[in-house]
């Protein structure tokens, strides 16, 4: 899709039974994704990304037990994790280089949520958040 991001790393799932196979709506958002990501690892000093969830379809967003409004099922949404920093610094640094982000969520301060807008149409909100055992709050 992009030089640092496919689309089997985009869909990658655990759950290999169920189909991950994106529709062409979602196959395009998750090139819209995967060209934001590149954005963002050029922010972060060019550092490796990884990717625990991107693009889920209806079967594997139920099973990890997730709401059908996940952005996660519209392909607009990845879970990552940068070695080297904190789910905390990472949201830091891309809130401080200005990126056009939809959500951006420290989760259970172990890995980083983002996304884009559902279509390309629609501004981001820039909604920062951090969700953990105590709920969801937003990130200051």
């Amino acid at each position: 899709m992009t030089p640092h991001f496919t689309l089997a790393e985009l869909t990658h799932t655990d759950h290999r039974s169920l189909d991950n196979t994106p529709n062409a709506g979602e196959l395009a958002n998750l090139q819209r994704l995967a060209q934001f990501l590149e954005l963002v690892k050029a922010k972060l000093d060019n550092k490796p990304i990884m990717v625990n969830s991107a693009f889920r379809s209806k079967q594997v967003n139920d099973s990890v037990g997730s709401k059908d409004t996940s952005q996660h099922r519209l392909g607009c949404a990845a879970d990552i994790r940068v070695p080297g920093m904190t789910p905390d610094q990472v949201v830091r640094s891309i809130m401080s280089h200005g990126l056009y982000f939809d959500q951006i969520i420290r989760e259970f301060d172990a890995w980083t949520h983002i996304s884009i807008p559902n279509t390309a149409a629609l501004l981001p909100r820039r909604q920062a958040l951090i969700i953990d055992k105590l709920g969801t709050r937003p990130f200051v």
